[in-house]
């Protein structure tokens, strides 16, 4: 026994520790002859920041060895992942939970305001005009997607990228995103004399949970046509759960050897970036822009051009895109703060804290619609675009951490004990509230139609919303994509398109619009296909288009029935005349029949082919 405590004491003498220290916690002493140098300046840290109870089950030393070295390896994991590692995630918890349980309201005196930004109209002059200088600008970007959710809360077992955005053409989430940066990339560099070769880098932030499983669906359909060097997974750890206001890690239930962890939120994006290099490597070869977006939004790149150009002409340090709000609806709103002593900042006040807010500043209504029918305040869409060199100088003075929060679930009113651990989370865009007030932050609002249709509701949440509030489900999600194409063709082309009718699928109220897809190559821009269609064009209702190929020109085209037109790269075809035939029928299915996949069953119908012609 004295060899042990001698061994002990010399190898806390070398690494310059007070011995004293661990005699507090006997479990943990009795153990240190067992770990390594590393290993026991990560115990010194966790005592000396109050966490000796991490140790208080431990066995003696030879029995468990491998797992208290597990236990190691995942403190030196979460240690490194953080932005000033697990002592600033405990002393940052530590104040955060203090201004909790005191009721401490985060904007306590700020006066909120509209900012300023753009509100852009689908195919007026100023909207052809901004999409131009966003093509232009786009070969200059770099695009981030954050992914780090399963498709769960959807009723889908897989990742949401995997998910199809439509049924028509059957092309998943990803796919979707990875054809319109191509088609961005091709449409940009089209412009440059002598064409470019300009790849427009990809990232995507993964977890635990997507990782392999994103890294499948890119290896096993080739990238969807990108270089694999064009694409980047950057993987998020997670955070320490807290068990108490005082900010003790959480044991996992399932084993005294690991914390109990839990994902931080996709603030993480930034210090990933930041910590990766790529930031620094796209500045060198030239980028200007990064833009952020999330994982199911079959809407998303109709609006990237004109918010791209909007941020390029209004030069832009944060560009957030926007949709119309209505008061009081359940969707963030950009505001900005004033406070007492001068400091601003624009920045996303969540629905329940906007009313309140309002309300304690001299604004009796609190969030109330203006003369225009909508909320003064754009809903936020958590779609960002930020210019490159000043968002670097931001990270590099922050290391990309971002203001955080918590909200722990207290048992009772005296808040002095949580239902379950809680953590500290962080959101994306969250990162304007530490730039300077010199930084040019605005919005960019453009109609819900075009822009915005997130997919993160199941069949049975999604038939619970109020009606007339939107369902975000995958039924509302594909039937969104069908209205966004034949608003446009009947704004860009001026095609006859027959008015809707109403369908209820999976409890769900939705618009049917005819089924009209194209690959994104064939359409980015209102001007683009607006010179791809002449003549006096009609589809009616039931009719289902699909357009995949770049030149193909639609030319007094009469279409009640199903067309399905493909062509290689280069060709160039003409479609027109009189198409008539069965068509391609929408059959409901019901989402509790465990018979159809889920990706079917989620939506509540099915597409029976069942006669089309095809032209290739």
């Amino acid at each position: 026994m004295a060899s042990v405590v001698g061994s002990t004491t010399e190898k806390l003498s070398k690494l310059d520790i007070n011995g004293e220290l661990f005699f507090s916690v006997p479990n943990l002493h009795k153990n240190l002859t067992i770990l390594s140098p590393d290993q026991i300046e990560l115990a010194r840290m966790l005592v000396e920041a109050g966490q000796s109870h991490l140790f208080q089950s431990w066995a003696e030393p030879g029995v468990e060895d491998e797992e208290k070295r597990g236990f190691f390896e995942q403190v030196a994991r979460l240690n490194a992942s953080y932005p000033g590692g697990l002592t600033s995630y405990i002393k940052t918890a530590r104040e955060l939970l203090a201004d909790s349980k005191a009721g401490k309201n985060p904007f306590d005196g700020f006066t909120p305001s509209v900012p300023t930004g753009e509100v852009l109209t689908y195919g007026d002059d100023n909207f052809i005009n901004f999409e131009e200088i966003g093509i232009r600008e786009a070969r200059n970007a770099a695009f981030v997607l954050v992914a780090g959710g399963l498709g769960e809360r959807l009723g889908y077992n897989g990742i949401k990228l995997a998910l199809p955005s439509e049924t028509t053409m059957g092309t998943c989430f990803l796919q979707n995103y990875i054809d319109s940066i191509l088609a961005l990339q091709d449409a940009s560099c089209r412009l440059v004399q002598g064409g470019c070769q300009n790849q427009i880098p990809l990232v995507i932030m993964t977890s635990d949970d997507t990782h392999a499983r994103t890294i499948e669906l890119l290896e096993s359909n080739a990238y969807f046509g990108m270089k694999s060097s064009q694409v980047k997974l950057l993987k998020q750890e997670k955070v320490a759960c807290l068990d108490d206001n005082d900010a003790r890690l959480a044991v996992d239930p399932k084993s005294k050897y690991r914390i109990q962890t839990k994902p931080h939120g996709h603030g993480d994006v930034h210090s990933l970036l930041y910590s990766s290099g790529l930031l620094k490597i796209w500045y060198d070869a030239g980028l200007r822009w990064v833009l952020f977006f999330q994982d199911t939004n079959g809407l998303l790149f109709k609006a990237i051009p004109a918010a791209l150009g909007v941020s390029s002409s209004k030069l832009y340090d944060v560009n957030s895109l926007a949709v119309p709000r209505k008061a009081k609806e359940a969707i963030g709103g950009i505001t900005k703060l004033t406070h007492a002593d001068g400091r601003t900042m624009v920045i996303n006040v969540e629905y329940n804290q906007l009313d309140p807010l309002l309300r304690a500043t001299g604004h009796p209504d609190g969030d109330v619609n203006c003369e225009t029918g909508y909320s003064p305040f754009p809903g936020n869409i958590n779609q960002l675009i930020l210019k490159l060199g000043p968002y670097i100088e931001e990270l590099t003075k922050t290391g990309g951490a971002i203001k955080e929060f918590v909200n722990p679930k207290y048992k009772d009113s005296s808040k002095t004990s949580f239902k379950s651990s809680t953590r500290l989370e962080c959101m994306m865009q969250d990162y304007p509230k530490t730039l300077p007030p010199s930084a040019r932050v605005g919005f960019t609002v453009m109609d819900t139609w075009l822009a915005y249709a997130p997919v993160k509701n199941n069949p049975e949440d999604a038939a619970k919303v109020p009606k007339g509030n939107p369902y975000h489900s995958a039924t509302s999600g594909e039937m969104a994509i069908y209205r966004a194409n034949s608003l446009i063709l009947r704004k860009a082309g001026g095609v006859q398109i027959d008015d809707p009718v109403q369908e209820v699928f999976n409890g769900q109220e939705v618009e049917v619009w005819p089924r009209i897809t194209w690959k994104p190559t064939w359409g980015l821009t209102f001007s683009e296909i607006k010179r791809k269609i002449s003549g006096s064009c009609s589809i009616s209702q039931r009719s289902t288009l699909v357009i995949k190929g770049c030149n193909i020109f639609l030319e007094d085209l009469s279409l009640d029935g199903t067309l399905v037109v493909n062509s290689v790269e280069d060709a160039e075809v003409k479609v027109g005349g009189v198409v008539q035939n069965k068509g391609w029928i929408l059959e409901k299915v019901d989402y509790k029949d465990t018979t159809v996949p889920e990706e079917v069953r989620i939506r509540g119908f099915r597409i029976n082919k069942v006669e089309q012609l095809e032209k290739n």
